[in-house]
């Protein structure tokens, strides 16, 4: 009989459709320290050729290689001279951006939908026959197996398997995409001490721990909404603060009472859109790009929409997007187009945050335009919308349910004007 090793360590792992993140908290330390001892992992990933540097974030892109590419400058430090047959982070996401065909992205999404089977080959979606293809649940456990290298490279006394680890996984998520998801943790031996947990209300159990005292000093009933837009998904829950005062101190009951459909909308359908802004400028037409070369572009429009919505006094006016040629041309053969900081926050504000009022609700249209890349988007890619639908949902027989406090979490919300346009949006629904 085997002894299991004291985990020293809570480990949270925000396994992401765009991005991944680790942060962790020395348990004996945290029952002292309280949150003041949580860090962030610094993630080791390819840059660029040869060249390995560390970042808070892993990008959930994965390149396969193809017979043009050096896979011995592939390696990182924990593969000990093997050529790996992929790379997943940084470089992954710049060379798959350049090589039409190769990139492996929005896992998390395919791991979602029921229309497909989510253990086949399917992906890069819309691949050559030559490229050897990987499943959502197989990507979704390389960058699983990235992260636990990361950590047990540097914790090598404390692997990651003997932790506690609490993964993240979306609201909405079905029963097959949570078991998938805990398939592609245990394919890299993270089976013990695993809990997964909802990202709502990971984000409300972060917001409740920093507002404790004056939740508590107010002592009043409000209903919370979480507005979580990820890269690939976008998930609602309210959450209801009420409060049991017979005794010396205020003590919270919360509760889950409503969580949202799956949605499939969220930062990747903003990128496309710009993609198809830019496929019509550079072709003068919509269509014109196959499926492999369109998934450069995305990745081009996605890194333009990050720069462009960064900090205003840091980004610039304009970023240039390029289409990679084929075959020989691959770099010769590019086509570039501009796309202006103003156009593609009005392009992501007007198409999706739209103002509405809550009586408006996502429109039923049919296949989505979007849907023609693999996945069954959502046909209304208005967030406003979605919202105020659900909203009406689970609302009384006085109207709508009407937060009293609103939670934005996801990537998508770091640009200030998407935040503002929300809030604002949602704020002229209240009743007075």
């Amino acid at each position: 009989m085997t002894s299991r090793v004291k985990p020293k360590y809570i480990v949270g792992i925000d396994l992401g459709t765009t991005n991944s993140a680790v942060a962790y908290a020395n348990i004996s330390s945290a029952k002292r320290y309280g949150t003041r001892s949580v860090k962030v992992l610094e993630i080791p990933q390819l840059v660029a050729t040869s060249q390995v540097g560390s970042a808070s974030m892993l990008p959930s892109s994965m390149y396969l290689p193809g017979e043009h590419d050096k896979r011995s400058a592939f390696r990182l430090p924990w593969t000990e001279g093997a050529d790996p047959g992929y790379v997943v982070g940084q470089f992954a996401q710049t060379q798959g951006a350049k090589v039409p065909g190769r990139l492996v992205t929005s896992a998390k999404s395919w791991l979602s939908y029921g229309g497909v089977d989510r253990t086949a080959e399917i992906l890069p979606w819309g691949a050559q026959q030559s490229v050897s293809k990987v499943s959502p649940v197989t990507a979704s456990a390389r960058f699983l197996e990235h992260i636990t290298q990361a950590w047990n490279a540097a914790f090598p006394k404390a692997l990651l398997a003997d932790q506690e680890v609490v993964l993240t996984v979306p609201a909405s998520f079905d029963d097959v995409a949570r078991t998938l998801t805990v398939q592609a943790a245990a394919d890299v031996g993270l089976r013990e001490n695993l809990v997964l947990l909802e990202e709502p209300q990971a984000a409300f159990y972060d917001y409740f721990r920093s507002h404790a005292s004056e939740l508590a000093e107010a002592a009043e009933e409000r209903l919370v909404l979480v507005v979580d837009v990820g890269g690939g998904t976008t998930d609602f829950t309210l959450i209801q603060i009420a409060w049991n005062t017979d005794g010396e101190a205020p003590v919270p009951d919360v509760r889950r009472i409503a969580i949202g459909d799956h949605i499939l909308l969220g930062g990747d359908n903003m990128d496309l859109a710009l993609a198809h802004v830019a496929e019509h400028r550079i072709s003068g037409e919509r269509g014109a790009l196959d499926a492999s070369r369109m998934g450069a572009l995305v990745q081009s429009c996605r890194a333009a929409k990050e720069v462009l919505l960064s900090d205003p006094a840091e980004a610039p006016e304009c970023f240039t997007v390029a289409i990679p040629g084929r075959g020989t041309k691959l770099v010769g053969g590019a086509q570039t187009c501009e796309l202006t900081r103003d156009e593609v926050e009005s392009a992501i504000l007007d198409g999706f945050i739209p103002k509405t009022d809550i009586t408006e609700h996502p429109q039923r249209t049919g296949r989505s335009a979007l849907s023609a890349w693999g996945l069954p988007y959502a046909s209304d890619p208005a967030i406003t919308r979605h919202i105020a639908g659900f909203l009406s949902r689970h609302g009384d027989e006085d109207g709508p349910a009407v937060p009293a406090a609103i939670l934005l979490n996801g990537g998508v919300f770091k640009g200030d004007a998407i935040r503002d346009r929300v809030i604002d949006t949602v704020c002229t629904w209240r009743r007075d």
